[in-house]
């Protein structure tokens, strides 16, 4: 039977699992924590091979959102198994260096949803004038910027900023010598980003919804591409599921952290947060699929590579030198491309001049499908 511990010795007082809970969370990472790694490795993989894409800036942001999966993926399982089923008994050091680990791939994650969100904000609000706004350099130095942001606030536990009373109270109940001020600190600027992302996507909506109304007005009758669904109610529909799997799989693990500021929590909260925390690797295995595996482009830069890979495999010998990287033929240099067919970037190709030619250029695809 487990007894509530309130002064804690070693870490075995946060090692508060039952055996069909640890069979349950360790199943969860057994199985997300791989699928995770190859998929995010697969998108790094088809962005680094082909230099059309590598020189998009949104498809910079959705490689910096792998990096950090990869991270989570390779960080969050090896930390929570050793700890959680394994029992590993590290110095203090050495677990402040992996929780470290993975706060810098969380934190990162969250931070590249956040620089992807504002890229599509860009792509729709500032159509004519993207190019010249979001540049390479630029998405670089944006980057540069969150991951050095990241990367020091991950490890300021590490570099000294610990509970000065070790395990004991008023240390957190979650994460051994984790202070109560510095958690408090790393839940709200994750609720910041979190709410600038929400808050992007909103007026994405909002903008598509307007532009829509006045193009279903100027047209009169509706046409066929109408007929079918009205953009902005797609577009609510693929934000909606963005959003509902980012807040769900998030709130409910920073809702226990800020419970954990506040008041002492006791076991059971304690081990409702451990498999609350599996869904933010949860997570990390869903956004390819919301992010880069609906992009059109990416996949038929994934098909090449496959497809030069099946080619290559059934030739004995090939041909060595030259450029091996994939092209596509994608057009301008600097274009919102890295969007899926039923999300708001896809309205536009930031090419035409007013944000009405944009949609009215969408409308036309449509209905030529």
């Amino acid at each position: 039977m487990y007894i509530e511990c309130y002064s804690c010795a070693d870490l075995k007082c946060y090692m508060v699992l039952f055996e069909a809970e640890k069979t349950a969370i360790g199943s969860i990472c057994f199985l997300a924590g791989p699928f995770t790694f190859l998929e995010n490795a697969l998108v790094l993989g088809v962005i680094a091979a082909t230099a059309a894409l590598r020189q998009r800036p949104s498809y910079l942001f959705i490689s910096s959102l792998a990096l950090a999966d990869v991270f989570a993926s390779c960080f969050f399982t090896t930390s929570f198994l050793d700890f959680h089923l394994f029992h590993r008994l590290d110095s203090p050091n050495a677990y402040l260096f992996k929780l470290g680990g993975v706060t810098m791939a969380f934190t990162g994650s969250v931070g590249s949803l956040l620089l992807t969100a504002l890229d599509r904000y860009l792509c729709i609000h500032q159509a004519s004038s993207y190019k010249v706004v979001l540049t390479r350099r630029r998405a670089l130095l944006a980057l540069l910027a969150l991951w050095s942001a990241t990367i020091l606030i991950s490890f300021l536990p590490l570099m000294g900023w610990r509970c000065p009373t070790g395990l004991s109270p008023p240390c957190s109940r979650l994460f051994p010598y984790i202070d109560h001020r510095y958690l408090a600190c790393w839940v709200s600027f994750i609720l910041v980003l979190l709410s600038l992302i929400l808050g992007a996507y909103a007026l994405i909506l909002w903008r598509a919804n307007r532009h829509e109304a006045s193009m279903t007005g100027l047209q009169g009758a509706p046409t066929r591409g109408q007929a079918r669904m009205r953009l902005d109610i797609r577009l609510a529909r693929t934000l909606g599921l963005i959003l509902l799997i980012m807040v769900g799989c998030w709130l409910p693990t920073l809702s226990f952290m800020l419970a954990d500021v506040s008041v002492q929590l006791k076991g059971a909260q304690q081990r409702a947060f451990a498999f609350c925390s599996t869904m933010c690797l949860v997570n990390s295995a869903v956004n390819p699929l919301l992010y880069a595996l609906r992009c059109r482009e990416l996949r038929v830069a994934l098909m090449r590579l496959l497809g030069g890979l099946s080619e290559g495999l059934g030739c004995c010998q090939r041909h060595v030198g030259g450029d091996t990287t994939t092209t596509l033929p994608l057009g301008e240099g600097n274009s919102c491309s890295a969007h899926s067919e039923s999300e708001a970037p896809r309205l536009v190709s930031c090419r035409p001049n007013t944000v009405s030619e944009m949609v009215g250029k969408q409308q036309l695809d449509m209905t030529g499908k």
